[in-house]
């Protein structure tokens, strides 16, 4: 890869404004889930609403990212790269502005399509600003201060949205003005524009039948906010035209020059055992994590700053294991870690659930928060070796990128069927008291001491179904990778 992007003298710049880029992403992606109960305050929004606005910008990014990724090499990096930063920054202000929760929802998504473009370019960037023997210490920079970012970013977050009320969601987006503007500034004022490369082709029919059949399933699973749980006609209509739309989609991609999604790349065990534990185990967390701030916030009545607080041990464990899980997955191979981290996050789960009637954040939140961290410390680097050994050098990078989307995807669904089953077991809880002006995930003042237990013990029944349903699909990721990734035990 050329290196004409950037001369010694503004390879800091590019450094810089890589870091800017990616800590906007960032700073949404951590905080979204803390910031979520405010939102549904201020906005008046239902639990589906809420939904759509995690998922309107997982739904795009997830779709759109290896496209992307392709962009940068078809039109010039750095050409794109800008693109996608203008596009997010735009959709963050009208994020911040949104008088509704369909036009948040709407804005979401435009961002979502902004990340596509931007999150890709961001270490694809610093690649071709540095020589070889530079890059890895650029890149472990810009890995430290995304580190930093999604730490700092929810307590942050989380102490704000306390001290400022309900209103304050809107500065999560609209941070990303100045943010946005500085990388734009070093972007454009201090880098050479790169080389595009015309004859590159770009998968755009596989790009939309993706976005198509995501959406589709999607819709069918949340509904469109109107109600908390969707007919089942409307479901079984909207997800399996979804499923239609995605089996035309591998079907393409079969027979496309230049597919966005090699399947040839699925033929080894290694990458297809990798991808599905990666969903599996990516469908439990972003799901336990989009509810669990809903439930002790809006349900127990807890703090954003106490929630952000209590979630913290889950990054600051990722940054520190990360660089010694990576070694021993040399040492020992990828399989038994990531069985032993899914395993640890089963048991974390498993915990959640089980403790949920407590209402404990110190004592029973906490310590399960530290066990969520320790296993997944276990497992993101081995799975990264995973995924890049599973194939040929020269399809690392799309072997990576196809692993990124899975584990975005794994989000959106997870969001979205959980989602059914939050209120579904909400509402079967209440019983008698179902006619009660109560919604998951929200407080509801005036209630008399029996209503209130009731919907405390509706949110705690509630809660604990995606606890176990996600603490089984952790066991799901263990067995898989047991079974398909290398060991070296012997």
């Amino acid at each position: 890869m050329s290196q004409d992007i950037a001369s010694p003298q503004s390879r800091q710049f590019v450094l810089v404004a890589a870091i800017l880029a990616s800590s906007m992403a960032f700073i949404d992606g951590s905080v979204i889930s803390i910031a979520i109960p405010a939102i549904r305050a201020d906005l008046g929004a239902s639990l589906a609403e809420a939904q759509w606005v995690s998922n309107g910008y997982l739904l795009f990014l997830s779709a759109l990212i290896l496209l992307g990724g392709a962009a940068g090499d078809r039109f010039g990096l750095r050409k794109v790269f800008g693109l996608g930063i203008v596009a997010f920054v735009v959709a963050s202000i009208a994020c911040a502005i949104a008088p509704t929760p369909y036009m948040l929802v709407v804005a979401r998504a435009v961002q979502g399509i902004g990340a596509a473009f931007m999150v890709p370019g961001s270490l694809a960037i610093i690649a071709k600003a540095y020589p070889r023997e530079e890059r890895g210490r650029a890149i472990g920079i810009w890995a430290a201060a995304s580190s930093l970012t999604s730490i700092a970013g929810p307590i942050i977050g989380g102490f704000v949205l306390t001290a400022l009320g309900d209103w304050s969601w809107r500065l999560v987006f609209a941070v990303n003005l100045p943010l946005g503007l500085a990388a734009l500034a070093l972007l454009w004022l201090k880098v050479a524009a790169d080389k595009a490369e015309p004859g590159r082709r770009l998968d755009v029919v596989g790009a939309v039948l993706a976005t198509v059949s995501l959406m589709l399933i999607a819709f069918g699973l949340t509904g469109d906010g109107s109600d908390s749980l969707p007919p089942l006609s409307h479901t079984i209509l909207w997800s399996g035209a979804g499923l239609v739309v995605g089996a035309a989609f591998l079907v393409w991609e079969a027979r496309s020059n230049a597919p966005m999604l090699p399947l040839r790349l699925f033929a080894s065990k290694a990458f297809s055992g990798a991808n599905a534990l990666t969903f599996a185990l990516y469908f439990a967390l972003g799901g336990t994590m989009f509810f669990l701030p809903m439930t002790m916030i809006g349900g127990w009545g807890q703090s954003p700053a106490t929630v952000s607080l209590a979630l913290l041990p889950l990054g600051i464990a990722l940054t520190i294991l990360s660089s010694f899980s990576g070694k021993w997955a040399d040492r020992f191979g990828p399989g038994p870690l990531i069985a032993l981290g899914s395993l640890i996050v089963a048991a974390a789960f498993t915990g959640l659930g089980l403790t949920a009637p407590l209402h404990n954040v110190w004592f029973a939140v906490l310590p399960c928060i530290v066990l969520l961290g320790l296993g997944m410390g276990l497992v993101v680097s081995p799975l990264s070796t995973a995924v890049m050994t599973s194939v040929d050098d020269s399809d690392t990078g799309v072997a990576s990128g196809v692993n990124n989307a899975v584990a975005r995807v794994a989000g959106l669904v997870a969001i979205a069927l959980l989602g059914v089953v939050v209120a579904s077991v909400f509402e079967q809880s209440l019983g008698s008291a179902a006619e009660l002006p109560v919604f998951f995930g929200l407080p509801a003042p005036g209630l008399n001491a029996e209503d209130e237990a009731l919907r405390l013990a509706a949110t705690d029944a509630a809660f604990a179904a995606v606890a176990y349903v996600t603490a089984a699909l952790s066991v799901v990721s263990a067995i898989v990778a047991w079974v398909t990734l290398e060991r070296k035990l012997g």
